[in-house]
């Protein structure tokens, strides 16, 4: 079973792909999901997978449908929003860390 890395202060330093992901502990972050998913929320704990609990977590869901009448795409997001939520790493497609501005 994968270790799964929490809060902790270790050296600042990006050797490994997921050292970027553990220089983000208690950080906001960005998380692109399969199926036009998006979420914005602070993380608490990952693993190996890119399993991750996120918490103050707000999703973005984009919807396209289709007039039938006209073919147009009519584009909507639904938005909502969790105080905790688990989301599992095979449906990662990209995290971005905070903005360090």
């Amino acid at each position: 079973m994968a270790d799964v890395v929490g809060p902790r202060s270790d050296v600042s330093t990006v050797e490994q792909p997921l050292d970027l992901v553990r220089l983000s502990l208690d950080e906001r972050i960005f998380v692109k999901l399969r199926g036009d998913r998006e979420l914005r929320g602070v993380l608490h704990a990952y693993d190996g997978h890119l399993n991750m609990v996120l918490g103050e977590v707000e999703e973005t869901i984009t919807l396209v449908d289709v007039n039938e009448d006209t073919n147009e795409e009519i584009i909507r997001t639904v938005q909502r929003t969790f105080d905790m939520l688990f989301v599992r790493g095979d449906g990662v497609i990209l995290v971005s860390p905070p903005s360090r501005a």
